[in-house]
């Protein structure tokens, strides 16, 4: 657990709060406090309860949404506060596997609550920045928890930009491939599951942002509500963008099915001509090995090299015939 707190008239940001003086500094009004809570342990996990319960007084629905994972994004507004959950990207996540982590939270008057269970170069980000300057601190509690947000959907852009390298790499690798290569159908799927949890993820959230930014809660200051639309602008943009891809991903399907075809088809056009040429010679060998005695040729002396040429005629003409109808390709 990490507590910051900022004063107003303080030229430096407080670290290392002892929890034991929150009561105090939440009762205050010049004051503005982050406390920051990883409970990746069932210990650290009842410490952080009883403290939203007993200190902060949070509803205890929430406090179980904190304690559970895999919760839907939402934002709750309560007498005095916000609950939110949100899910950024986990720093190994790529386009093959998409994956996110939850972070629940609490928006107060001059106090925000971070809930994680994992790190979070977001809440990294910004604790970085409020080492070096308190001018976050100082801008109240809703404008910190505009700058964790904002961190947050920023790093789900270089994993969009992935996915559009990716999708195109998968074109080219398509259309050059040989033969039907599972392997490319495999990571055409890997990529249309991650691009289909990219989109039902930035459209959940879409919709706490836009609560959050179009002035629905108190607890959000007017003259902070641009900075918010402003995230979520670019989260719109990502959805948008995850919506295009999901139908670019769907026309690799068909790309891909499209190209299997077509070389199988190549491959029964060669069967077919392989067949069409031998059939006229099977028949002409067909006649003449049947057991009668007055046939043309029969007893001739030329008659084999006779048939042999007919049969090259009749081979080299059906193949020059296809040859002409384009059959043989290019």
């Amino acid at each position: 657990m990490e507590i910051y707190a900022h004063t107003k008239g303080d030229e430096v940001v407080r670290t290392g709060v002892d929890p034991s003086e929150l009561r105090n500094l939440i009762a205050r009004d010049d004051s503005v406090i982050w406390v920051d809570v990883d409970v990746r342990n069932e210990e650290d996990l009842q410490q952080a309860e009883k403290l939203y319960s007993e200190v902060f007084g949070f509803h205890y629905l929430t406090i179980e949404d904190c304690r559970e994972a895999r919760n839907q994004p939402k934002v709750e507004e309560f007498d005095d506060y916000l609950f939110f959950i949100v899910y950024g990207i986990r720093s190994q996540a790529d386009t093959s596997n998409f994956t996110t982590k939850e972070l629940d939270g609490y928006l107060g008057r001059n106090f925000v609550v971070t809930n994680r269970n994992e790190d979070f170069r977001s809440i990294d980000h910004v604790k970085q920045k409020i080492a070096s300057t308190p001018r976050i601190l100082e801008k109240g509690a809703a404008y910190l928890l505009h700058q964790l947000l904002d961190n947050i959907v920023d790093l789900y852009m270089p994993i969009v930009d992935d996915f559009d390298a990716a999708i195109n790499n998968l074109e080219d690798r398509v259309y050059e491939m040989e033969s039907s290569d599972h392997s490319i159908l495999e990571e055409i799927m890997d990529l249309r599951r991650s691009v289909a949890r990219l989109k039902r993820i930035s459209t959940r959230q879409l919709e706490v942002l836009y609560k959050i930014s179009h002035g629905e809660f108190d607890q959000i200051p007017e003259n902070v509500l641009p900075f918010y639309r402003d995230v979520h602008d670019h989260l719109l943009r990502i959805s948008d963008l995850a919506e295009s891809y999901r139908d670019l991903v769907s026309g690799l399907f068909e790309i891909h099915f499209s190209v299997t075809a077509n070389k199988t088809n190549d491959v029964m056009k060669v069967l077919a001509i392989i067949s069409v040429t031998i059939l006229p010679l099977t028949l002409l060998t067909g006649i003449y090995g049947m057991n009668f005695d007055n046939m043309p040729l029969l007893h001739s002396k030329w008659g084999y090299f006779i048939t042999m040429g007919v049969m090259a005629v009749m081979f080299g003409g059906l193949v020059a015939y296809f040859w002409r109808k384009g059959w043989f390709g290019k």
